[in-house]
């Protein structure tokens, strides 16, 4: 290594070295104005015992969390189902030819419903409505919670799908088909494979969305995390529980964020080439 080889490495350590202090005093002088801010301002001892008792939120917490284990496994559920419903709509909106016109036009018309209604509206007619009916093997309240989340967001992943289908230029399906594979084969083997790496940030901001969303299935009855939450604040008039469930999710959807961007950041470094 040359001397202004040596030269220009030390300068970099020296500006690094430099940014990570001012970042590191920057956020503690901000972190330190916003917490005198906070604790010094009037009301904050009712703020503090109404919502940050820390009595209540260890009394809360086991029952919060069996409850959103619960959550858990209805996400992991209703995930697998909305990308499976929604790539199945996707594949049908994109067929080609007169024949299937019927089919494209009930995959729209699938998507313009419930993109366009309100979950909970979803959730009050599966839930509340449907089991008034009184049918014979009706599924738990449950099932037909997430069965709303899985029509809801398939909606929305099934557009995210197509997008990415459509984003493949048609010359690649054109190759594809002159080396003698089927309209199957294509999007198995050359059209698929693209799509989905192309929305993986999108479908994974989707995922995050739902994360939260599974909360809802609370207004049926199940006692997932927010249920509990709502239980103990009913027991204890004091809604500390409800900030114990928000932290919770919030813990919960961080691996999820994280993952996120991280994927978004190395699709953006395959499209710029490095």
């Amino acid at each position: 290594m040359s001397a202004a080889q040596r030269r220009r490495a030390a300068y970099r350590r020296r500006q690094t070295t430099r940014s990570v202090l001012v970042a590191a005093v920057s956020t503690a002088v901000l972190g330190t104005l916003l917490v005198v801010a906070v604790t010094g301002a009037p009301g904050w001892d009712r703020v503090r015992l109404s919502f940050l008792d820390p009595q209540i939120a260890r009394d809360a917490l086991p029952e919060v969390l069996t409850g959103l284990w619960l959550n858990v496994r209805l996400l992991v559920c209703c995930a697998v189902g909305a990308l499976l419903l929604g790539l199945l709509i996707a594949l049908l909106r994109t067929l080609r030819g007169p024949v299937f016109f019927p089919v494209r036009a009930l995959a729209a018309g699938y998507t313009y419903t419930f993109r366009g209604l309100p979950l909970i509206i979803v959730l009050y007619v599966l839930t509340l409505g449907v089991p008034g009916l009184r049918l014979q093997g009706m599924p738990p309240v449950l099932v037909l919670g997430g069965l709303a989340l899985v029509l809801t967001y398939g909606g929305y992943l099934a557009e995210v799908f197509r997008a990415g289908i459509e984003s493949v230029h048609p010359s690649q399906l054109a190759a594809a088909r002159s080396l003698g594979l089927t309209y199957r084969q294509t999007m198995r083997h050359v059209v698929l494979p693209q799509a989905v790496r192309r929305v993986a940030p999108p479908l994974l901001n989707d995922v995050v969305a739902l994360q939260k969303d599974v909360g809802l299935v609370s207004l049926a009855g199940p006692i997932d995390a927010v249920r509990a939450a709502q239980i103990a604040t009913a027991q204890s008039f004091n809604y500390t529980p409800y900030i114990v469930a928000g932290v919770l999710f919030v813990l919960l959807a961080i691996p999820l964020i994280a993952v996120t961007d991280w994927v978004t950041l190395r699709a953006a470094r395959r499209q710029s080439g490095g």
